[in-house]
C-alpha cells in the first residue's frame, strides 16, 4: 500500500502517544508531553521499525478522497507475518499478535486521504 509521508507520520505519532500513555494509564497527549525529545524519537524509531515494513507490505487498495484505507484482519495478519522473519513458534505467535494490534492502532489513526486535485500551491510561491 502506498501511504503518503503525512499519513504515516500522523498515524505513527498518534500510535506512539497511545503507547506512551498505556503504561501510565494517562491521557495520551499528557503522556507524550512528559517525554523528552530523545524519548519521543526513541519511541517513534522503535515503532517505525516494526510498523513501516508492514504498511508497505499491505495490499494496494483504492482510497477515495475523504476516506481512510481499510484492510481486513486477514490482510493485516498476512502483511505482519510476511515481515516477521525466522522466529520460534512461541515467539512468532506472540510477535504476530502484538504487532497486528499495533498495526491496527496505527491504521485507525491514518488521516482521511486528501483529494490531490484540491491541493493547490499558494500564489506567492
Amino acid at each position: 500500500m502506498r501511504f503518503t509521508e503525512h499519513e504515516m507520520t500522523v498515524a505513527l505519532t498518534a500510535a506512539a502517544k497511545q503507547v506512551a500513555a498505556r503504561g501510565r494509564r494517562a491521557d495520551p497527549e499528557a503522556a507524550w508531553e512528559k517525554l523528552t525529545r530523545y524519548q519521543r524519537f526513541t519511541l517513534l524509531d522503535g515503532l517505525g521499525s516494526q510498523v513501516l515494513p508492514v504498511l508497505v507490505a499491505l495490499p494496494d487498495v483504492e482510497v477515495a478522497p475523504g476516506t481512510r484505507p481499510t484492510f481486513t484482519d486477514q490482510q493485516v495478519t498476512e502483511a505482519v507475518a510476511s515481515t516477521l522473519g525466522d522466529l520460534g513458534r512461541l515467539k512468532r505467535t506472540v510477535q504476530l499478535a502484538s504487532r497486528v494490534a499495533l498495526v491496527k492502532t496505527v491504521l485507525q489513526h491514518v488521516p482521511p486521504r486528501r483529494d490531490p486535485d484540491a491541493l493547490t500551491v499558494p500564489d506567492h510561491l
